[in-house]
């Protein structure tokens, strides 16, 4: 199999690379440069139409692409360390939360970036004020998770999972857009620090 993957400061290209990191998996890869717009060349279409990385292309010629799909495909080879959950209760909260940093916080952060960021500045259909008025709608979803972390080490459960390699990587990626988190988060800071201390983290 191949990934194709992206450099920092992409975000969901980092999701899988840390998921492996975890799990001690060696992927082997191929760089996309996003600079570069390698994402949209021809052949790189064909494999994903939505000109997108990551993707992961099996042996077969199959193409998994969407980052979380990518991470199931690696859970369902390498159950252990499991990081999507093991009983039903842990699976679902595993799975609300990562749906929670999909929902709340990585739109708001995405719109930033797209219409507000000096590198997208290019792009079609920029609209400055959208990308503004979503800066405090980001700030708000911090909060909301500083205020879901209170008393807790991981986001989802007793254990590091597939919810907190999703917020550790929105957050990371928001503070490269312009976006670091309110000084009174302290709990989400202190959770930023833990899991950022990770060896994995460094992916």
């Amino acid at each position: 199999m191949i990934f194709y993957d992206s450099p920092n400061p992409a975000p969901n290209p980092r999701r899988v690379r840390i998921f492996a990191a975890e799990k001690g998996i060696d992927l082997p890869s191929q760089e996309v440069s996003i600079p570069r717009r390698e994402q949209k060349a021809p052949e790189f279409v064909a494999k994903n139409p939505r000109g997108q990385t990551p993707i992961l292309e099996l042996d077969d010629g199959t193409v998994i692409a969407e980052s979380v799909a990518i991470m199931r495909y690696l859970e369902a080879l390498h159950p252990e360390p499991c990081l999507f959950g093991t009983g039903p209760v842990e699976i679902a909260e595993i799975e609300m939360w990562s749906r929670r940093v999909e929902m709340i916080l990585m739109p708001a952060v995405g719109a930033v970036w797209v219409h507000t960021h000096a590198f997208t500045a290019a792009l079609p259909g920029r609209n400055v004020e959208w990308g503004e008025a979503n800066r405090p709608r980001a700030l708000d979803a911090m909060r909301f998770f500083d205020t879901s972390l209170k008393g807790r080490e991981f986001l989802a459960g007793e254990a590091f999972s597939a919810a907190d390699i999703l917020l550790l990587t929105t957050i990371d990626f928001a503070g490269f857009v312009g976006m670091d988190m309110p000084e009174e988060c302290a709990n989400l800071r202190a959770w930023h620090e833990r899991v950022s201390a990770r060896p994995s983290a460094s992916a």
